[in-house]
């Protein structure tokens, strides 16, 4: 499947944050030479305007290293803009003869991804465990956010209005959490959800 039929699939929004899902099963004999290829590829996307991180699901499968690598972007276009680039179609190539399966890369709005099934584990995180983690996510931001909001909303009579102020605090919490809280969350509790462990690349 193309990735354009992925795009088409998955159908996220223009403004919405989206999630490149890149699958590898590295030959055997070459998973040192993969992992400096793993590396470069991680720097190179790091780079491109609209990237907003990558982690790395390593495993196994069939007796050959598997990787999962998740790429975050700010948009569609952002992420189509990596896909289309020359430098990500040269590093791909490179690793052609290195991977058993080629490059196998799927798209999915970034919280379907929050507790997705690692590598090529069967199932997800049972519910009450996903349940757990967001908890623990939402439950400060409820608590601190409208406190940190507080002193700003007194200011102006339109700020203090309920629809504003209750757009203003959930808009904050909904791009903490989106972007930065929900994350690290599952990367932190990574070997509590699933046996497998979610290494950040650096």
């Amino acid at each position: 499947m193309s990735d354009a039929s992925r795009l088409e699939r998955a159908n996220p929004g223009p403004d919405e944050v989206v999630t490149l899902i890149v699958k590898h099963r590295v030959k055997a004999g070459f998973e040192v030479p993969y992992e400096a290829w793993l590396r470069n590829i991680v720097k190179v996307a790091g780079q491109n305007v609209g990237h907003l991180g990558v982690d790395v699901v390593r495993g196994k499968h069939a007796g050959l290293d598997t990787y999962t690598c998740v790429l975050r972007f700010c948009s569609t276009e952002a992420m189509q803009g990596w896909l289309d680039s020359p430098q990500r179609q040269k590093l791909v190539d490179e690793a052609a003869p290195m991977l058993a399966d080629g490059d196998q890369t799927e798209v999915n709005p970034v919280n379907e991804f929050w507790f997705a099934p690692p590598a090529e584990a069967g199932t997800p995180p049972p519910r009450w465990k996903q349940a757990v983690v967001t908890l623990l996510v939402i439950l400060p931001h409820t608590l601190l956010v409208p406190l940190l909001w507080g002193p700003l909303l007194r200011l102006h009579a339109v700020l203090s209005n309920y629809v504003v102020a209750t757009f203003l605090i959930t808009l904050t919490i909904v791009l903490s959490v989106v972007y930065v809280f929900m994350p690290m969350a599952t990367r932190l509790f990574a070997p509590w959800l699933s046996p497998s462990t979610l290494h950040k690349e650096p």
